[in-house]
């Protein structure tokens, strides 16, 4: 024993420091993947009010698309009006389903001389939910349980 340390608790020390030093890399390692995550999205069209100012009434479509840029989509049926839509998700947690936070949708609306019309900003309140795929198709007359056709079934015979 010299100066009161003795091997044996000079190895425990490094033991139990190379421990703890190894469970804080592998803490810092499984966070990493945490960083930089803030859990907002945006999609689409970014919306600056400022350039949404500069599309007047009268404003030709190439003044628009030169301020506005290339549209999200077209009207499907002569093409009279642009729209630009964007959508904001947010996820608390990364693992999460994504809740919309805010969509805006610019609808610009062309006369037939491709002359700015009207401009309207949809928001999400002003839309309503449409379920697209609901797994049912609705049938005609009444519906026909399994007893039902056993039982008609049995009678034929």
């Amino acid at each position: 024993m010299r100066n009161g340390f003795r091997l044996a608790d000079l190895g425990s020390t490094l033991r139990r420091q190379s421990v703890r030093a190894a469970l804080v890399v592998a803490t810092a390692i499984s966070l990493s993947g945490c960083i930089g995550y803030d859990g907002d999205l945006q999609e689409g069209y970014v919306l600056d009010e400022h350039q949404l100012e500069q599309v007047k009434k009268g404003s030709s479509a190439e003044q628009v698309l030169v301020v506005m840029g290339t549209p999200s989509t077209t009207s499907t049926i002569g093409g009279s009006a642009w729209y630009y839509i964007s959508q904001r998700t947010s996820t608390p947690v990364a693992f999460m389903q994504p809740k919309i936070v805010d969509r805006r949708i610019v609808a610009v609306y062309f006369d037939k001389a491709k002359r700015v019309e009207r401009v309207a900003n949809y928001g999400l309140e002003d839309g309503r939910v449409v379920d697209f795929v609901t797994r049912t198709t609705p049938t005609a007359g009444a519906e026909a349980s399994f007893l039902a056709g056993a039982l008609t079934n049995l009678l034929k015979f």
